[in-house]
């Protein structure tokens, strides 16, 4: 069973004259443990397959089925329960409530799904270590810089056992090396069986995924396995298991 699937989506924003055709007919299957890179354009689209997949939006036509549930047939508070115990969504602005620590915002999903507490925060603290985040743990939002932002964003998408993670230019804030210490814990939950699809412009960063989609003016319009990269083959050595 495929862990997303789009059947000939389309989204049409507006009427009459002023449509706008943000996706036309697109299908797309993306397997259990499998990374796909979205790439295109400005406008083309990209973003709204992703709130689409997250069931942030609806399509105007089409289908969309996460772990094989068809969200058409789903009511509002069962979306948000998927949302909150099957998709890591990583937004372009982050999304972080300025209320609550860095751990705190981390940890929060756990919470409200029936975690304790303690475990809950436990698990938040390893995700914003392996991110190097950990002694930022107590800081807000707004004492944070925007890469430090953007990794407590991801470790809130990645924490628990999400099995879907999308993730809207998740390396846009970051140097190399920290855009690379995220990919890393991307591919580090892949393997755990987790299905990510990341929407980005930088090819760097898409070489790192089993398959990238080319996307222009709301088609799919070509996909393609990356050849290996070195960052990817140390990766695959530093870690246990055969590549996907």
């Amino acid at each position: 069973m495929s862990s997303l699937e789009l059947r000939r989506v389309t989204k049409v924003y507006g009427g009459g004259g002023g449509e706008v055709h943000a996706l036309r007919d697109v299908s797309l299957v993306v397997e259990r443990g499998s990374l796909v890179a979205v790439m295109g354009p400005s406008g083309s689209g990209k973003s709204t397959l992703l709130t689409i997949a997250g069931s942030l939006e609806e399509p105007t036509s089409g289908e969309v089925l996460i772990a094989g549930q068809s969200l058409e047939q789903m009511s509002r508070n069962e979306k948000a329960r998927l949302r909150r115990r099957t998709v890591g969504y990583v937004f372009q602005d982050f999304n972080l409530l300025a209320g609550l620590s860095a751990a705190e915002n981390v940890s929060l999903p756990l919470e409200l799904d029936g975690l304790s507490a303690k475990r809950a925060h436990v698990a938040g603290m390893a995700a914003l270590d392996a991110l190097g985040l950990a002694d930022r743990a107590s800081h807000y939002p707004d004492e944070l810089s925007g890469g430090e932002r953007q990794r407590v964003a991801i470790a809130r998408a990645i924490v628990g056992e999400r099995s879907l993670l999308l993730a809207d230019e998740p390396s846009g804030a970051l140097d190399s090396v920290n855009g690379d210490a995220v990919m890393r814990m991307i591919l580090a939950a892949c393997r755990r069986g987790v299905a990510a699809v990341v929407v980005t412009h930088d090819a760097q960063l898409a070489s790192w995924a089993d398959r990238v989609v080319f996307i222009k003016d709301g088609r799919i319009v070509d996909q393609t396995v990356p050849p290996p990269t070195p960052e990817s083959f140390l990766a695959d050595l530093s870690e246990p298991g055969p590549r996907r």
